[in-house]
């Protein structure tokens, strides 16, 4: 059994900034894989993914990096623009040109994990029958950013959760940003947001606020995480897929909710500096970090 186990799509990304256009895979399920396989191997992990078998080609690099990963065959692999504007790398305008097939149950019957991470890209990817499934083999978590998302005729629109207490109520770890948290709840207020997703059935509720730092809420106390300025910003797209690969390594190594919020802040000041996943080592992070 591993550690945690990720399960995503990984996709086609156009990435376009004022100032250049990349090519290059990505998906939730991508970032977390590479962030977490550069740190020491304490923690076992493996990735469970789903693409057009003949656009395999990150899967194979994967591989030839060492990360575990099973591949699922999809009729497509999802296809993703994302258009960057000026120098806030939180605005974004984005389409889906291309969707890859929602994971199923027998998909996953052989997957065993002490925590499975869920990468969701589309409301559809994981319906709350497979939540409910991996919720009676291990805890869940799960990045929201996915389930808000929903394409029609290519654009990607924001959406509120029909299923999310459904879902939330088998979720263990929950990761939001300032606005997802506002779409779900309701509320502006971070601590009031956080108390209402515990009452719902989340056991960790994690809130990113940008340069503001992130709140994690557990055990009815709150937790205040700095963020950690970069040299520059390059390109945010990953970030909290990064967040989320940090905080749960450290938490399954028995870190309290501050440590791991500070060495995944720290992963994510990393990343921010740099196109494509999380490069650097554990010796960076502590850098930042003290």
């Amino acid at each position: 059994m591993k550690d945690i186990c990720c399960i995503g799509h990984i996709t086609k990304d156009k990435i376009v900034t004022p100032t250049r256009t990349v090519y290059m895979a990505g998906g939730t399920s991508f970032y977390f894989a590479y962030a977490i396989n550069q740190l020491p191997k304490d923690v076992t992990f493996s990735l469970v993914t789903a693409m057009d078998p003949t656009e395999k080609e990150p899967v194979e690099k994967m591989l030839e990096a060492g990360i575990d990963v099973t591949l699922n065959a999809s009729r497509n692999t999802v296809f993703f623009e994302n258009i960057y504007f000026g120098e806030n790398q939180n605005e974004r305008k984005q389409k889906v040109l291309a969707k890859a097939d929602p994971f199923t149950i027998e998909q996953l019957k052989n997957v065993e994990a002490k925590v499975f991470h869920l990468g969701s890209l589309l409301s559809d990817d994981f319906s709350t029958e497979v939540v409910e499934y991996l919720a009676s083999k291990g805890r869940v978590s799960i990045d929201v950013q996915g389930y808000l998302r929903e394409v029609r005729d290519e654009k990607v629109y924001p959406i509120d959760w029909n299923d999310k207490l459904k879902v939330l109520k088998n979720t263990y770890y929950l990761k939001v940003n300032e606005t997802e948290m506002e779409t779900i709840t309701g509320q502006k207020d971070p601590r009031e947001a956080a108390k209402l997703l515990h009452s719902w059935g989340v056991v960790e509720v994690i809130i990113t606020l940008g340069s503001e730092g992130s709140l994690v809420y557990v055990d009815n106390q709150f937790y205040e995480i700095p963020a950690y300025a970069p040299h520059e910003v390059v390109d945010a797209t990953g970030c909290g897929d990064t967040y989320s690969a940090g905080y749960l390594y450290k938490r399954m190594l028995g870190a309290n909710p501050t440590e791991a919020g500070k060495f995944a802040a720290a992963m994510c000041t990393i990343k921010l500096e740099h196109n494509g996943p999380f490069n650097r080592s554990i010796k960076d992070i502590l850098e930042i970090i003290s």
